[in-house]
C-alpha cells in the first residue's frame, strides 16, 4: 500500500494497481454453507458498480448519511468501500430516521422504513440472488447494480478529513480509518503482503471492521470473512485454517 493513501477507497485503488488477481476477501457462511472468493479485481469492480448506483441512481452526494442495517458479509465491505468512494457516510447500524439513504438486508426491513430517502434491500442469499419480489418500499440491490458501470470517478474529489464512517457511536474521516487500520495491523498479525487474517468479528464496532475488512487492506493482507463460525466444529475449523493459508485470527 502507498503511503499517500488516504481514504478506505485509496487503499482499494493501490491494491488493484498492485495484483489484481490476488484473492483479498473469502467469505464462509456457516449456517447456509456459503463459500464466495473475491479477488481484487472482482471486489473493486464490485464496489465500482455500487458508487455508480450510489452516485448516479440514488444522487447521493459527499456528506449524506447512509445507514447500513447489515451483517458483516461480503456485501457490506463492497458497500463500505464504495461509500468511501462516493464520499457519503457510511453509517453502520445507524439509525435509518436519521439518514438521507438506507442499505438493509434480511431482518432489517422493517426498521430501514423509517428513511425517508432511498431504501435498497440485500438478499443476502448465495449467489447474490434477486428477491422473488423486493421487500415493500425497497428497490433489490440484485436488480439495480448489474447494469452500472464497471469503472467509478466522483463528481468531486472525495474530503480524506471529512467523515467517512460511523461504528458504535464513533465518528473517523477517511484519513482517521486508513490511520487506525494501520496501526491495528500489528496487534492482529497482519505483518504485510502475504497475511491472511480469519475474522469471526461482528461489523458493528469498529474491532469488526478493522479485522474483517480495513487492517487486511491497509497491510496488503487479505481476510476470511467468517459468519455463523459457532457452527462449525473445532476440527473443521482448523481444516479451513489451514485450507486457507490463514496467518492470523480474530475470534
Amino acid at each position: 500500500m502507498n503511503a499517500t493513501d488516504r481514504t478506505p477507497a485509496d487503499l482499494l485503488r493501490s491494491a488493484l494497481a498492485a495484483d489484481p488477481a490476488r484473492p483479498l476477501l473469502t467469505y464462509y457462511d456457516d449456517a447456509t454453507g456459503e463459500r464466495v472468493e473475491l479477488s481484487v479485481a472482482t471486489f473493486a469492480n464490485w464496489v465500482a458498480k455500487t458508487a455508480n448506483l450510489l452516485q448516479g441512481e440514488l444522487s447521493a452526494e459527499p456528506g449524506e448519511r447512509v445507514a447500513l442495517l447489515l451483517p458483516a458479509h461480503w456485501q457490506t465491505a463492497v458497500w463500505l468501500l464504495a461509500c468511501s468512494s462516493a464520499g457519503v457516510v457510511a453509517d453502520i447500524g445507524g439509525d435509518p430516521a436519521a439518514a438521507d439513504h438506507v442499505v438493509a438486508g434480511p431482518g432489517r426491513f422493517e426498521d430501514g422504513l423509517a428513511c425517508g430517502g432511498d431504501r435498497i434491500a440485500l438478499s443476502l442469499a448465495p449467489l447474490g440472488r434477486r428477491f422473488p419480489a423486493p421487500p415493500a418500499g425497497y428497490a433489490d440491490y440484485a436488480v439495480e447494480v448489474p447494469s452500472q458501470g464497471d469503472r467509478f470517478a466522483p463528481y468531486a474529489p472525495v474530503d480524506p478529513e471529512a467523515t467517512a464512517l460511523i461504528v458504535a457511536g464513533a465518528a473517523y474521516t477517511g484519513a482517521e480509518t486508513v490511520e487506525q487500520a494501520r496501526s491495528d495491523a500489528a496487534g492482529l498479525d497482519l505483518t504485510g503482503p502475504g497475511s491472511r487474517i480469519l475474522s469471526a468479528l461482528p461489523y458493528d464496532t469498529w474491532e469488526g471492521l478493522s479485522a474483517g475488512l480495513y487492517a487486511p487492506l491497509a497491510t496488503g493482507g487479505s481476510v476470511v470473512l467468517c459468519h455463523h463460525l459457532d457452527r462449525l466444529a473445532e476440527d473443521r475449523l482448523a481444516q479451513r485454517i489451514d485450507s486457507e493459508r490463514v496467518t492470523a485470527t480474530a475470534r
